[in-house]
């Protein structure tokens, strides 16, 4: 992702007109039928084998280590965030099947977080004896932007939450910042990357397993803002229209968070040898994909006054 205007459609673009009926009938995954995946779905943080992961990590060049360590940075205090910013959400379930799933969701973040603690003490070497030690270590490789969208935007949608649990607009708000910017739009489109390079490059196994579990995690919570989203903006023009601001708002935000230091955020740059022009493509796709599934696309900037 680079700039807004690559993240939303231009004025006359038939993507921006709104397929409603038909969008709103596409039947989505329930709370309770995301719940029973996760209980298939589990798995072990503690239990991912990071021998092989040691060594490759040891034979890559130093650039090769400065690039990976960046974009993994971004992921390990990311879901830190949210581990730490998700009882709000938590707390406005609207029926027992959607609490069930809520708290499946805080605790996939608890796990998301352990394994990238493992995979930077055991591999990266990370070796302060603390948690919070580690964690203001790997805080020192991120950038404004990160700040702004994890520390700004997305804490005070958790405390607007908290203080109002009721406050449906408070919960598209954070299920907007969170499920459709965070994950659907930043996570799921660095995961895809981070992945493939290490794939291509036959290293890393141990991190490919536990990442491909964190990512099918991340589908599920996905997959549940999606459906919140359409259950409620997809039929209400009120939130919709928040919704709609609220990504406004974010996208250009976001747009900085997977910059790398040192590189033009209205240029071209790349992570891990892909260009951002494909990053953006990637993310773009799949954020366009969820907005037609809620029924609400992204807006066409307005033209500025003459």
């Amino acid at each position: 992702m680079v700039t807004l205007g690559a993240l939303v459609p231009e004025q006359g673009d038939p993507g921006a007109a709104a397929n409603g009926d038909q969008a709103s009938k596409l039947k989505l995954q329930t709370p309770q039928e995301l719940y029973e995946l996760w209980e298939r779905q589990h798995w072990r943080s503690q239990e991912i084998d990071f021998s092989q992961d040691k060594q490759d990590f040891a034979n890559l060049s130093d650039e090769a280590k400065d690039s990976l360590v960046w974009v993994l940075s971004t992921f390990f205090i990311g879901e830190e965030r949210v581990t730490t910013q998700f009882s709000g959400l938590v707390m406005a379930y609207e029926d027992e099947h959607e609490e069930s799933f809520l708290a499946t969701q805080q605790v996939d973040e608890a796990r998301h977080m352990q394994f990238f603690d493992r995979f930077y003490r055991e591999v990266i070497g990370i070796d302060d004896p603390d948690f919070e030690g580690r964690l203001s270590r790997v805080r020192e490789e991120l950038n404004e932007a990160f700040g702004k969208l994890f520390d700004e935007a997305l804490v005070d949608a958790g405390k607007r939450l908290i203080a109002d649990p009721s406050d449906r607009g408070a919960k598209i708000d954070f299920i907007t910042t969170y499920h459709m910017v965070i994950e659907g739009a930043l996570a799921l489109t660095g995961q895809y990357f981070v992945t493939r390079f290490m794939e291509e490059n036959e290293i890393f196994p141990g991190f490919v397993e536990g990442f491909e579990h964190v990512a099918r995690d991340e589908h599920r919570h996905v997959a549940y803002g999606t459906w919140y989203l359409q259950q409620t903006a997809g039929e209400d023009d009120a939130l919709a229209e928040r919704m709609q601001q609220k990504l406004q708002e974010l996208l250009p935000v976001a747009a900085g968070v997977l910059v790398p230091p040192g590189q033009d955020p209205t240029g071209e740059w790349e992570i891990l040898g892909y260009p951002s022009s494909e990053i953006t493509e990637f993310g773009f796709k799949s954020l366009s994909r969820r907005l037609k599934a809620i029924g609400v696309p992204l807006r066409a900037p307005q033209p500025a006054a003459a």
